[in-house]
Formats: structure tokens, C-alpha cells, sequence
């Protein structure tokens, strides 16, 4: 396509940038909408991804028939099959009528699956036989049905790692990525990081009736420069912040005042929210176990140095000795921890000020207390039910406050606790909270 079609489809369905990696997308996307081939796409949350499902439905002969968009994330677990291929009545506990799915209300249109990399095992062997032979069954019948939908997926997760660790199908995999299409992120984008800022913020000084919003040159290197983790949709809040919250637009945005909206400050004794994902493998994230792990080896080597600057202290003190004669047993650990050879003479003197000195921070190394786990698996056998008890009492408090500030809106509560609303779902049914 030349510059001036590409163009015009950005103009139709709202798309901002030059970057040459936004513009192949868009190529490819154009290319593939005359096919009824399924397609994947890739991306970060964020970039923009459902557009190009859109762009692919409007221009490819399904156009008059449905669309729907579907956050396969949203959905729990245990309804999914119901939403997607329907049911009859009386195939569960409150299935009091029977119900069309998803598949069978869009025939003859288009299907976009967004994160379908969160889609259960036997949810997913049910979309393989729809893409394969274009049928499937509704959950409680045996009568087989037929479907012409068009699939259009989406996630933002690796798949082929997914695959690797058993969660995803590699069959399933391969069928859905017929055609691949990357939407890059927005970091990625240069120039395309202040068209859209100019963009969002001449909107949203339309919509609450201020001027519009200017920034300086170092405040827009300062822009262009930033990483943005959540892509357009972090871009585009940050420019009704500032367009809402910044009075004073008779001079340019300095760098100081965007680096405040950029890097926002925690405020003092809020501690952030520590999210345990189960089952989660990347290189970030770890268990509940390995948590406890860490905290346990953490206090016990922080206790073993308060008992050496303390015996420090005292052996330099007057009436130390004595006192350390007096209490030998709370020190015989460091006696076996220590060489033999340690004398008087070479031991550093310590001042009782630097008791209160505090502990400068330390980058801990997950595999360097995993070979100490032998040395406190009797004290978590003891703790692990308390540990657990009051684990889970603060995840249910967590939750009831991110459900009671968001106004019992999932969605909403979800995102504030950063997991999906499927996951959300289930914790409140096993926590049994009244929303």
C-alpha cells in the first residue's frame, strides 16, 4: 500500500503515528482482510491491538455481518464454555433456559478473542475443532452445530512460552497464527509519543473547556524518553491529568512538572499492593512459598548481624564480659558460624551509635537462600498454617477494600489489584465476599 491509502485508513478508524513498524501492521492487516484466514495479535496491553481486529472486520466481506469483541481474561473460568458456545437448560445450576454463544449470535461475522493466552485447557480444545471444522456443541447437549465466524485473536502474553510450560495448546497455537501481526509498543514509536500526547490533550481541553495543553523542549525529550509500561492507555491518562490538574497554561509544561506525572511519588506509609499470581513462571514473579522463604532467611540473617554488633559492643564495654558470660547462650550460634580463630585483639570496635545507624538496602539473590531451605523447612511446617491463615485474611481484606473503593465493579477492582477479573472472580467465591 502506498502512504496515502495507509493514511486513510488511519484517518478511518482513528489511528495516530508514522513509526514504519504502526505502518506495517496496518499493511498487513489491510492485506489479510480479504481472506477469511485466522490471525494473531501480538502486542503489549495497551498498544492498540483491538483497532487492527477492527480494521480487518470492516474491510474484508464479513463487514455487514456482527462483530463482538471478547476479553477471554474476564471470563470465568467455569462460564466461559456457556458464553462462547452456549447451553442448554438444565446443563448446570441455573441454566434455566437454554442460550445461543458467542459463535452461534456472530455467524457470518467476526470473533475477536483478546487475551486469549488466559483461555481455560478445554475451552481452548473447543475453539481448535471450531477453527478446524467450523463446529461445536453447547454445554449439555450432544447435537453438533455448525458456524462460518471468522476468529481474530489477540494477547499480550508469549505464547510459545505458554506452550512450553503446558498452559497453552500448540496446536491451537499454530492454528490461530496463520497470520501473525505485531503491534509494537508505544516506546518503540518515536515521533508517534507527541502526536498522540497533542492529540489526547487538545481532546480533553474540548471536553472540560481549558486551553490546551503545550510542553517545553526538554519536557518533550523528557516524553519521548520515557518508557511507558501501559502504552497509549498510560499516555492518554496522563494527558487528562495534566490537562485537568495543570491551571496554569500560559506557559509551556516544564520538565520538572511531566517527570511529577511520569514518576508519580508514593505517598509516605503506603506500602503498594504485592500481587501472588499461582502458577505464574516468569522470570519476576514467585510463589507464596517462595515469599516466606525469603522473608524467613531475611529475618534470620538480620538477627544473626544485630547478635554480632551487639556482642561487638559488649566486648568493648567495662562490664560487657559479664554480661556476655551471663547470656553465652544467645550468642552460641555465632560461635558456630564463625572461624575458631578469633581473638580480642582483631576485633573491630564498634560504637553503640552505629546501632541505630540504618541498614543500607540489599539486592537479595532468590538462589542464594534456596540452599538454605533445609535449614527452616521444620519452621515452616510449624508456621505454614498461620502463615497461610493470614495471608489469605489480608488478600480477602485487599480485595473487599479494592471492591468497596471501585463501587463493587470488578473490572475496575481488577485492575486496581493488578490480576485479571477471572482471577478476581474466583478469589471471591473462595473467600465467599458479598459484593
Amino acid at each position: 500500500m502506498n502512504p496515502a491509502e495507509i493514511q486513510a485508513i488511519k484517518n478511518r478508524f482513528g489511528i495516530i503515528g508514522t513509526s514504519p513498524g504502526l505502518n506495517h501492521a496496518i499493511n498487513v492487516a489491510v492485506q489479510v482482510a480479504a481472506t477469511d484466514l485466522t490471525v494473531l495479535i501480538t502486542g503489549e496491553s495497551g498498544s492498540g491491538k483491538e483497532s487492527f481486529s477492527k480494521i480487518i472486520h470492516s474491510l474484508s466481506s464479513r463487514k455487514h455481518g456482527p462483530f463482538i469483541a471478547i476479553n477471554c481474561g474476564a471470563i470465568p473460568e467455569g462460564t466461559i464454555d456457556s458464553e462462547l458456545f452456549g447451553h442448554e437448560k438444565g446443563a448446570f445450576t441455573g441454566a434455566l433456559d437454554s442460550r445461543k454463544g458467542y459463535f452461534e449470535t456472530t455467524n457470518s461475522g467476526t470473533i475477536f478473542l483478546d487475551e486469549v493466552g488466559e483461555m481455560p485447557l478445554g475451552t481452548q480444545a473447543r475453539l481448535l475443532r471450531v477453527l478446524e471444522n467450523g463446529e461445536y456443541i453447547r454445554v449439555g447437549s450432544s447435537k453438533v452445530l455448525k458456524t462460518n465466524v471468522r476468529v481474530v485473536a489477540a494477547t499480550n502474553v508469549n505464547l510459545l512460552d505458554a506452550v512450553n510450560n503446558g498452559k497453552f495448546r500448540e496446536d491451537l497455537y499454530y492454528r490461530l497464527n496463520t497470520v501473525p501481526i505485531y503491534v509494537p509498543p508505544l516506546r518503540d514509536r518515536g515521533e508517534d509519543i507527541l502526536l498522540l500526547f497533542r492529540k489526547f490533550t487538545n481532546d480533553f481541553s474540548e471536553r472540560y473547556r481549558t486551553k490546551p495543553v503545550r510542553l517545553d523542549s526538554e519536557a518533550r525529550d523528557l516524553l519521548m524518553q520515557y518508557a511507558f509500561p501501559g502504552n497509549i492507555r498510560q499516555l492518554k491518562n496522563i494527558a487528562e491529568q495534566i490537562t485537568i490538574l495543570e491551571t496554569d497554561k500560559e506557559l509551556p509544561i516544564s520538565h520538572e512538572t511531566l517527570n511529577n506525572y511520569l514518576n508519580p511519588v508514593q505517598p509516605a506509609g503506603r506500602k503498594a499492593l504485592i500481587t501472588l499470581r499461582s502458577g505464574e513462571d516468569s522470570a519476576t514473579s514467585f510463589s507464596e512459598r517462595e515469599l516466606l522463604y525469603k522473608v524467613l532467611f531475611d529475618m534470620r540473617r538480620d538477627m544473626t548481624e544485630l547478635k554480632k554488633l551487639v556482642r561487638n559492643v559488649l566486648e568493648n564495654e567495662k562490664y560487657g564480659g559479664e554480661i556476655l558470660k551471663d547470656h553465652q547462650e544467645l550468642f552460641s550460634s555465632l560461635n558456630n558460624a564463625e572461624p575458631a580463630s578469633h581473638s580480642h585483639s582483631h576485633t573491630p570496635t564498634i560504637e553503640p551509635a552505629r546501632l541505630l545507624s540504618p541498614v543500607p538496602p540489599r539486592t537479595v539473590d532468590l538462589d542464594r537462600y534456596s540452599d538454605e531451605r533445609s535449614e527452616i523447612e521444620d519452621v515452616m511446617h510449624v508456621t505454614a498454617e498461620e502463615e497461610s491463615l493470614s495471608l489469605e485474611d489480608k488478600e480477602k481484606e485487599m480485595i473487599i477494600k479494592a471492591l468497596r473503593k471501585n463501587n463493587n465493579k470488578r473490572k475496575y477492582a481488577a485492575s486496581a489489584l493488578g490480576i485479571s477479573e477471572r482471577t478476581l472472580y474466583r478469589k471471591i467465591k473462595q473467600y465467599d465476599i458479598e459484593e
